[in-house]
């Protein structure tokens, strides 16, 4: 049993707990654009580090990258509102992406977190849907939006739907969202104005089309990210159901792109059935940790991990710093927001058990400093782009390095640094030493010397779902091969070449965000 389900039940019965339920409407965004312009991460000292990440790109009639906005000739309201955001010259993926997008292409793209993965497709849709000058298409009973988004979790919906509306400001486009746990019928309400754009979660999306409240007739460009979290919480089947709806756009008469920062083998076979002659964009090292943060490792055991968070935080108290603090299971972070409360550092707490409402006011409270160390479980590790945050700790080490480096990755963004501490009991922790030093090493960071001795010395890679063929490579090429070729590399990313065929089943949309 997960630790998940386990907190899930009652300890006197050992039945399931009923979870409680809300009616909860959310507040309508702000159109200030102090408020929409301003909760972004500009770019940071290191941004022109990017210049120097390899990008390597695949597949016929490759599209030449550009190497500013202006090359793009975007639209005049879409390259104001990039320069209202921040953005100064495009990132390695935004290069590639932007002129692909225009072009018709369908995309996979890999590139580490932090890199601007989010504006690489929503700014040339954006200005495609512009350019076109199309309507919202509403009927009496359904929406038809013409781009689809779809997220793995609410939190990380509700950042591509602020982004969307960013990009969009002062423009006609209609930007919608969709996510569990708020009351459906007044998503429903809202959809039902016309909208251009519709971010959604799988569950939620599918139940409104199944009600036929949304239809895909109209869809131009579908997007998935994250989509190797989304096969991890069980949603591959909620995937296909949408791709093979009878009203989607059929393959090759719509833009269909896949974002994330890794591809395990089961994303590229789902690739080679929905989209139609794509281009394989691969940035940096696929599934390596940013270089711009430092990252610090303490042999802590269970017992004296409290003493060393509150030691660590009072390192940087009163400065205008957030810190990130994850933990494995959701009962711990209750417990060490409130101990930390307790020790004068405001902290709030986020993981599945809270309802929709306090999980928004948590991430809101510690955005606006209020509160400003947040404890989270994995729930927050994807996606989630907080300006300031400067310290990430892993209270709890995770138990793949592909968690860790997405744990890491909330600080340390788009060439800002940043700095991210673990603690490590070897009783607990071994299983991932030998990959954590595999990352370390990528970084150019010190391994420390207790990390080196518990590392198993053969096996034991526990990266995830990367783990299986392909990783980060094409699988074109792979299939490709020659049998000369047979006895190299083969395409697996990692050392231990075998394929896991265990497939989760989808998480219940109030588990995930």
């Amino acid at each position: 049993m997960s630790d998940s389900e386990f907190e899930n039940r009652d300890t006197n019965t050992g039945h399931e707990k009923e979870k409680p339920k809300e009616r909860y409407i959310p507040p309508e965004p702000s159109d200030d654009q102090e408020v929409l312009f301003g909760g972004g991460i500009s770019s940071g000292i290191n941004f022109d580090k990017f210049d120097n990440i390899s990008v390597k790109v695949s597949g016929e009639d490759v599209v030449q990258p550009v190497n500013s906005f202006e090359e793009c000739q975007f639209r005049h309201l879409v390259a104001d509102n990039l320069k209202k955001s921040g953005y100064k010259k495009p990132t390695p993926i935004q290069k590639y992406a932007f002129p692909s997008i225009m072009k018709g292409r369908d995309l996979m793209a890999c590139a580490q977190t932090g890199s601007g993965k989010t504006a690489a497709f929503l700014v040339p849709i954006i200005n495609s849907l512009l350019a076109e000058g199309c309507e919202p298409i509403v009927s009496n009973e359904f929406v038809e939006p013409q781009a689809v988004i779809i997220s793995p979790v609410r939190e990380l919906t509700i950042q591509i739907f602020t982004e969307a509306r960013k990009f969009a400001h002062g423009s006609t486009i209609k930007c919608a969202i969709a996510y569990g746990g708020t009351v459906a019928i007044h998503q429903a309400q809202k959809l039902m104005r016309g909208c251009h754009i519709l971010v959604a979660t799988p569950g939620r999306i599918n139940d409104f089309v199944e009600k036929g409240r949304v239809s895909f007739a109209s869809v131009r460009f579908f997007v998935l990210d994250e989509a190797d979290r989304m096969l991890d919480m069980g949603f591959l089947p909620a995937i296909e159901k949408m791709l093979e709806h009878p009203t989607m756009v059929p393959v090759g008469q719509r833009q269909t792109l896949m974002f994330s920062a890794t591809f395990p083998e089961d994303i590229q076979r789902l690739a080679s059935k929905y989209l139609n002659n794509y281009l394989f964009i691969a940035v940096g090292i696929v599934g390596g940790a940013c270089s711009d943060v430092e990252q610090v490792i303490y042999e802590v055991s269970k017992f004296e991990k409290k003493a060393k968070l509150v030691e660590i935080l009072r390192t940087f108290e009163g400065e205008k710093q957030l810190a990130l603090v994850f933990v494995e299971q959701k009962r711990t972070a209750d417990f060490i927001a409130a101990y930390l409360s307790e020790n004068n550092f405001p902290t709030t707490s986020i993981h599945g058990d809270r309802l929709q409402s306090q999980r928004e006011q948590a991430l809101c409270d510690f955005k606006s400093g209020y509160m400003p160390t947040l404890v989270a479980t994995a729930v927050a590790a994807r996606g989630l782009d907080i300006k300031n945050v400067t310290h990430v700790i892993n209270y709890d080490m995770p138990k793949t390095v592909d968690e860790y480096v997405h744990r890491i990755g909330r600080t340390g963004r788009v060439g800002n640094r940043g700095k991210a501490t673990s603690f490590y009991d070897a009783s607990f922790d071994f299983p991932i030493a030998k990959d954590l030093i595999k990352i370390l090493q990528q970084c150019g960071q010190e391994v420390p010397c207790f990390l080196s001795d518990s590392a198993p010395t053969s096996g034991g890679f526990f990266r995830g779902r990367e783990c299986q063929a392909y990783g980060g490579k094409d699988a074109r090429k792979f299939n490709n091969r020659n049998e000369e070729n047979d006895n190299d590399d083969n395409g697996f990313e990692n050392d231990n070449q075998h394929s896991n065929s265990f497939e989760p089943a989808a998480q219940e949309e109030e588990e995930c965000w």
